[in-house]
């Protein structure tokens, strides 16, 4: 059932593969349609951590029967936004939504389940998540041509309304004392932060990017100074100082940068192949979202009985870019199963990474601030397709007009793999294992 419910965002890869259609639909130039993701992500991201914090004050089934609520709402809407600014605006209502769903999804699986079994549930739950991403572009692709663009945000209103129904059930977590209030100055700071870093990195070609660079830092040093002070605090600057732990938050965002390049890519290259319909391009891309699936649940069957967390978030970055070096060799005369396997071995390296990377942190937080440690694992993760989509597609332009689309495509991914291969060195140069806070 939570499962269901964190669908309702992870479905959203299914938009994507809509852009053209909402493209006619608005008759919009294609460098407008980035809006629709900027204003989704922008939302989602900057108030993952202050909703995370709110759900470990005033219970996470709370905010998150919220968020479905919201998304049920926000769904609707958008499809039926008589423009394209009200559609952007419903876009950040779903943003929203989403952000109050993710942000106490892992800490309500976690609540479910002894601590014993803790690495099997984020297993099961990452492998959901992946289920999502992987039927976003197939379902993408058939609504679309069934019933236009607003067929991808509508069918997942349904799915909504079902997973708060199955919700009823779910057991309620205790009242938290009532001297445990959310800092509001610091989710202030925190979401302004967040959102100037995000258009920083987005708007990298731009000189305005320097100015949200300067916002941003004053903001997370304002954060900073009111945390140190803040009887409850978002995040306890004492997490931060663990050993290990910036870095394991660090090499996430390298591993989701390296990762989120092959959906930046591969769409583009399979337009190009020949012999592919829409349809057969969305399911050979929908490889590395299986690869996730298969492989959350076994890594986390794993974990702690043969391999450590950390060890297990090595392997898993080196086996991402051992799938990215595989994509790096494609060429025009490539047969579709090894780009097939290329894309499964991407994908169950990054299901074993972020496998991994959950367990660290949910460990390595306190029960009580479970909200916070899953908001964390996602905005990294956010923080990683944010990056990559500013820097590869810059990189794969710059290739692109001196050495032509294929050798540019090889090129962008050798570099993919280089960054995901020094992701697991990080780690693995890691003096010693993360100490719980």
């Amino acid at each position: 059932m939570i499962g269901l419910g964190t669908a309702t965002a992870q479905l959203d890869t299914s938009v994507n593969i809509a852009f053209p259609a909402i493209t006619r639909g608005f008759a919009l130039s294609i460098g407008d349609i980035q809006w629709v993701v900027i204003c989704y992500v922008l939302t989602y991201a900057s108030l993952l951590l202050a909703l995370g914090r709110i759900g470990d004050t005033i219970g996470h089934a709370v905010v998150y029967r919220a968020g479905l609520v919201c998304s049920a709402v926000a769904l609707l809407l958008v499809g039926y936004a008589p423009n394209y600014g009200m559609m952007l605006a419903f876009r950040c209502l779903q943003g929203l939504g989403a952000a109050l769903v993710m942000s106490c999804g892992v800490a309500l699986v976690t609540s479910l389940y002894g601590e014993e079994r803790r690495s099997r549930a984020l297993g099961i739950y990452t492998m959901m998540m992946a289920i999502g991403w992987m039927l976003g572009p197939l379902l993408g692709g058939t609504l679309t041509s069934l019933w236009d663009w607003p067929a991808v945000f509508w069918f997942r209103v349904p799915i909504a309304i079902a997973a708060l129904f199955l919700l009823r059930g779910l057991p309620v977590a205790p009242p938290r004392p009532t001297s445990d209030r959310f800092d509001i100055p610091s989710g202030i700071a925190l979401t302004l932060g967040l959102v100037t870093m995000l258009m920083a990195i987005n708007r990298v070609r731009e000189f305005s990017a320097i100015w949200l660079g300067l916002l941003s830092i004053l903001a997370f040093a304002g954060l900073a100074f009111r945390q140190s002070r803040a009887e409850h605090p978002i995040i306890a600057m004492e997490v931060l100082k663990l050993p290990g732990f910036a870095l394991v938050n660090l090499v996430s965002v390298l591993a989701n940068v390296a990762a989120f390049s092959v959906w930046l890519l591969v769409p583009y290259y399979l337009t190009r192949a020949p012999g592919y319909t829409l349809t057969e391009g969305g399911a050979i891309l929908a490889a590395g979202a299986a690869g996730a699936a298969l492989a959350a649940p076994i890594g986390g069957r794993l974990t702690g009985r043969l391999f450590s967390a950390e060890r297990l978030a090595i392997a898993g970055a080196a086996i991402i870019g051992a799938g990215l070096l595989l994509l790096g060799a494609w060429t025009e005369q490539t047969p579709t199963a090894l780009r097939v396997a290329g894309l499964v071995v991407q994908g169950v390296g990054l299901g074993l990474f972020q496998l991994a990377y959950s367990d660290i942190v949910t460990a390595a937080l306190p029960q009580s601030e479970r909200g916070v440690a899953g908001s964390l694992a996602l905005l990294t993760r956010t923080l990683g397709t944010v990056t990559a989509a500013s820097v590869f597609f810059l990189v794969f332009e710059i290739l692109q007009a001196k050495q032509g689309f294929l050798e540019a495509f090889q090129r962008t991914f050798q570099l993919a793999a280089l960054l995901a291969f020094v992701a697991a060195g990080l780690l693995a140069l890691s003096p010693r294992k993360i100490a719980k806070a």
